[in-house]
């Protein structure tokens, strides 16, 4: 991985920042060191790393920037960025636009997108017809994404 970051790969970059932000990988936790790495990634275009600087922000109660990054990273198609954003509006109390987002994220295998706007269906925010036509496409992305390798990834993975 340092090979990669010191050839400027925004991703591995982002991974490094990850790496101190939650002390992985024998690092020191260091949330200053993982901003800066974050903020470099950003610079590369990592929509990753403008989805993580937006959750330290929100976490940190900086609501503006927190809003520039998830929805930079969303316009750059970050998936879980544009889940975020819908929460970010679902607090802000713009229903209306969160379950707009959620929608989007949801159509694109969002899990946690999905089960928000099936608690909203539930709640009678989202109709059946909406809720329907989303599922379809959630489940169409879900199986898109499959595949066997992914597949015994997980079984590996699984707790015995």
């Amino acid at each position: 991985m340092m090979k990669r970051v010191a050839a400027n790969d925004a991703g591995a970059i982002n991974m490094l920042g990850n790496s101190y932000e939650n002390g992985l990988l024998g690092l020191q936790q260091d949330q200053t060191k993982a901003m800066e790495l974050y903020a470099r990634a950003v610079d590369l275009g990592s929509s990753g790393a403008h989805d993580n600087l937006g959750v330290i922000y929100h976490e940190g109660g900086n609501l503006k920037k927190a809003k520039f990054h998830f929805e930079a990273a969303a316009m750059a198609g970050h998936d879980e960025a544009r889940y975020n954003v819908g929460t970010f509006e679902f607090e802000s109390g713009n229903m209306e636009r969160a379950i707009k987002h959620w929608t989007i994220a949801a159509s694109a295998g969002g899990y946690i997108a999905m089960y928000h706007l099936i608690l909203c269906f539930e709640q009678g925010f989202v109709s059946r017809e909406s809720i329907n036509s989303t599922l379809a496409a959630y489940n169409t992305s879900c199986a898109e994404m499959r595949s066997e390798a992914r597949d015994a990834y997980q079984r590996l993975m699984e707790p015995t």
